[in-house]
């Protein structure tokens, strides 16, 4: 289990910055957000995208969350602090074990039950994903709130497939999905420059943190922390856990000198 990263005791984010020389750097994400005297973005592009509902790949349970692939050529995504477009590549979320503790990103030191990450790269710029990971401009990644409330029809659709990849490695066919229907209603957001959150956490993340939540089930989430760290040949390699990925969030790190600014 040392060799590889994960969020147990012995492989948790602390241990991350031995592995990941990136993990290092002042410009890392998450964050807490401090909504108070934000200046607005200087841009008057609003946000807009383009997703083409059909174009998922699969579902797969990677050892860390579930992870959705898109089909590469369906949508785009630009206006707002980015420059060009950009392209969604895959879809994946991070929880806790309680409902208050599961985002990654923080408003004012509160967290929220989970955050799903919408991952897009910058196709206009660069040729591919790994390119794309050496720049500061390289990603785009939308974060959304997930709250406990009704169930959200969309993310079901994630959900139902769940149980046919409790154990890592294992994939399933997903249904054609509207990633628009993962948004919130309200498009304000906040944006700063950061990094991926998970190793190797290189910092080429241009981040669009929505103020909304979105509601989801308490079932929905429970069907998150079902899923197992470990494939299904294995027993659970870890000490400090039953096998279930009850949490997978990184603590949030220094803003440093960053500035965090809204835009709408």
């Amino acid at each position: 289990m040392s060799h590889h990263w994960g969020y147990c005791n012995e492989n948790g984010p602390e241990t991350w910055l031995d592995l990941y020389p990136a993990a290092r750097g002042e410009h890392q994400s998450p964050v807490d957000i401090k909504p108070v005297d934000l200046k607005l973005l200087d841009s008057n592009k609003k946000l807009e995208w383009q997703y083409t509902p059909e174009k998922v790949k699969d579902i797969r349970n990677t050892g860390h969350a579930w992870q959705v692939d898109i089909i590469q050529g369906g949508s785009s995504l630009s206006g707002g602090p980015m420059k060009g477009k950009y392209e969604l590549a895959q879809i994946h979320c991070h929880w806790g074990e309680k409902d208050d503790e599961g985002s990654e990103h923080s408003i004012e030191g509160k967290k929220f039950a989970a955050e799903l990450h919408m991952v897009h790269w910058n196709s206009s710029k660069y040729s591919s994903l790994e390119e794309a990971a050496e720049h500061p401009d390289g990603f785009c990644v939308f974060g959304v709130f997930l709250k406990p409330g009704a169930k959200h029809e969309e993310l079901d659709k994630i959900v139902a497939q769940l149980p046919k990849i409790q154990f890592k490695g294992q994939r399933a066919e997903c249904p054609a999905l509207n990633p628009a229907n993962l948004l919130p209603k309200d498009m304000s957001y906040y944006t700063y420059c950061g990094s991926l959150t998970t190793p190797p956490c290189l910092e080429c993340v241009i981040w669009i943190v929505f103020k909304e939540p979105i509601e989801v089930s308490q079932e929905q989430l429970a069907a998150f922390r079902n899923l197992k760290f470990h494939p299904q040949e294995e027993d659970c390699p870890c000490k400090d856990c039953d096998g279930s990925i009850k949490a997978n969030s990184r603590p949030t790190l220094p803003l440093g000198p960053r500035e965090v600014l809204e835009g709408c």
